[in-house]
């Protein structure tokens, strides 16, 4: 027959001489201390709201951090790495102005050598000058390779059109960017092919 629940401080069922221990069983090791009393902990406020820190975006434009600056290939953009020189500005003067003018004077035959001996005598050295090289001469070999279709057709009278066609668009076009270049501006040519990169 099983004993009723004593009150607690009632003694212990097992030594009537020690009071009764709700963790009976789980007392600690003899000659060993006990742990330590905990009183249960005080009833803390709630802390006041404090916001987020404010939401910082990621800069617009620029490497990502840990990284340097990207390289440069090409016309610099105003605000990307350093600027043409004086002198890259007169080489590409030069390559688009030449390749008008050896389109005029080649019957729109001609206009590619001016690009080829800028981009040979100094593509290695400058990346600006070479990027307006190559987009010369892509321009202008495609215009000559129009303009010698038209002189082979002549025999069937529809040369006579496309030739000075070819050679109008040739030199239009090599002015046009040789002033934007003589300015600092980028400029793309129409109707051509990249076919040196």
């Amino acid at each position: 027959m099983s004993e009723p629940p004593r009150p607690p401080g009632a003694g212990n069922p097992d030594d009537p001489t020690r009071p009764f221990h709700p963790y009976a069983g789980n007392d600690p090791a003899p000659g060993s201390t006990p742990p330590p009393y905990e009183p249960p902990r005080a009833y803390e406020p709630p802390r006041a709201y404090e916001p987020p820190p404010a939401y910082e975006p990621p800069p617009a434009y620029g490497p990502p951090p840990g990284y340097g600056p990207p390289p440069s290939y090409g016309y610099q953009q105003p605000g990307h790495g350093a600027a043409p020189t004086a002198d890259d500005r007169t080489w590409a003067l030069i390559t688009h102005f030449g390749g008008a003018a050896g389109a005029f004077l080649g019957g729109g035959l001609c206009g590619w050598v001016a690009p080829l001996i800028v981009l040979l005598a100094k593509g290695n050295q400058s990346p600006a000058v070479r990027a307006e090289a190559v987009k010369a001469l892509n321009f202008q070999i495609v215009w000559s390779v129009v303009g010698v279709i038209g002189w082979a057709s002549a025999c069937a009278l529809i040369g006579f059109v496309i030739i000075p066609i070819a050679a109008l668009i040739s030199i239009v076009f090599g002015v046009v960017a040789g002033l934007k270049a003589v300015n600092n501006e980028p400029y793309a040519y129409p109707l051509t092919l990249n076919l040196i990169k």
